[in-house]
C-alpha cells in the first residue's frame, strides 16, 4: 500500500545551523533516502520550495482567490514529501519515525486513496 510522509518543519531554523549542523543534516536525510531506496520502499521524493512561493487557490461563491504564500500560518512547514510504498500503516509509522524530520519537526503519515480503475 501506498502512504506519504509528509514533513513538517520549520523551514527558517536551517539558515541557523551552522555549515557542519547543515551538513550533517544533508547526510542524514541521504542516508534516509538510502535506507528507504534499499529496502524497494521508495516511489518518490521530493524537498519543496519555502512557503513564501507558494500560491494557495480556492474558489468562494464560485470565484477563484488566489493568495500569495501559504494559507495557514503556523511553526512548522511543508517541506517535503516521500512516497512509499509498504505492507500496511504500522510499516509506514515505522518509516516515518527514521525520517530525520521527525526529530526537528513532524512527519505526517496518509495513506494514498487507491482509485478504482
Amino acid at each position: 500500500m501506498q502512504y506519504i510522509l509528509l514533513a513538517y518543519v520549520d523551514e527558517s531554523g536551517w539558515t541557523k545551523l551552522t555549515k557542519a549542523e547543515q551538513e550533517q543534516g544533508v547526510a542524514a536525510y541521504a542516508a534516509y533516502v538510502e535506507a528507504l531506496t534499499k529496502a524497494g520502499a521508495l516511489v518518490g521524493k521530493s524537498r519543496l520550495q519555502p512557503s513564501s512561493a507558494a500560491t494557495t487557490v480556492r474558489v468562494a461563491d464560485g470565484k477563484p482567490q488566489v493568495l500569495d504564500g501559504p494559507y495557514v500560518e503556523s511553526k512548522e512547514q511543508l517541506g517535503g514529501y516521500f512516497l512509499i510504498d509498504v505492507a500496511d500503516i504500522d510499516a509506514a509509522i515505522a518509516w516515518a519515525t527514521r525520517c530525520p524530520a521527525a526529530s526537528h519537526g513532524t512527519v505526517e503519515v496518509r495513506p494514498l486513496w487507491v482509485m478504482p480503475a
